[in-house]
């Protein structure tokens, strides 16, 4: 199986579960806290290959959630900036196994990468709920 590092905001719900789903099929995971990593243009730009921009973003974070942030309006250059001033625009998690890396936990993506068929993958395990507590999951 696979050792994989993996960045989160300690306490999130989803991440903890997300984990958890990684170490049920198998995987060592290696959890890094993504809020105070010491990311560099470079390094983060890597987690997101050929994604869209607006594909990058937590859109729970209170700058999107509140329209400071447009991420329809934004270049990679302007994203990569705004998401280095402030860790919490970043999607969860961000995923590396050796060289390979991923943003987000689209669970079919994730069993095709390393293996998940082994456990139950049902339900979402991305988009954080609003039921759930929210100081715990990354609404600040």
């Amino acid at each position: 199986m696979a050792t994989v590092y993996f960045y989160e905001k300690p306490g999130c719900i989803n991440n903890t579960r997300q984990k958890q789903l990684l170490i049920a099929a198998g995987h060592q995971v290696i959890a890094k806290d993504l809020l105070s990593e010491a990311w560099h243009a470079a390094s983060l730009r890597a987690f997101f290959g050929d994604l869209p921009v607006r594909n990058w973003f937590n859109y729970s974070a209170p700058a999107i959630k509140i329209g400071q942030v447009k991420t329809e309006m934004l270049d990679e250059q302007r994203a990569l900036e705004l998401m280095l001033d402030n860790p919490l625009l970043i999607r969860r998690p961000l995923m590396q196994v050796g060289e390979k890396r991923m943003v987000g936990f689209d669970q079919n993506l994730v069993d095709d990468w390393i293996g998940l068929a082994e456990v139950d993958t049902s339900g979402d395990l991305e988009h954080c709920s609003r039921t759930l507590a929210q100081a715990s999951c990354g609404h600040e």
